[in-house]
């Protein structure tokens, strides 16, 4: 699995990220293929379609960042790594500490933009 650095030094995977892209989101457009239209989202036409987008997990003990490449036969974490401490503290209180999978957004987002831009 990469670390942070190395998705870094990797521009196609930088650019290919889809800071848009949530959880719930990926769901529907890679998983409920009938209900798409409903959801105004474009429509995934072959396995070749792919996303690329991070999330937090949160189940754990800290919360730690995950890069997802999904398409519509698997989802394959392909780097992760935790949170810096004052990022991970504004989370948790973000999500009112609760568990769950959570799209990057707020001070996650603009810490991994940050980093990424290095």
């Amino acid at each position: 699995m990469m670390k942070l650095n190395e998705i870094r030094q990797d521009l196609n995977i930088v650019n290919a990220i889809d800071w848009q892209m949530t959880p719930e989101e990926a769901v529907v457009l890679y998983l409920e293929w009938g209900n798409n239209w409903a959801h105004g989202v474009n429509l995934i036409r072959s396995k070749n379609d792919v996303s690329h987008y991070f999330v937090v997990n949160n189940w754990g003990e800290n919360p730690v960042v995950y890069l997802i490449r999904r398409n519509s036969e698997e989802a394959v974490e392909l780097a992760g790594f935790e949170l810096p401490e004052n990022v991970k503290e504004e989370f948790r209180e973000s999500v009112g500490n609760n568990k769950g999978v959570y799209a990057v957004e707020g001070k996650v987002r603009e810490w991994l933009q940050k980093e990424l831009m290095n």
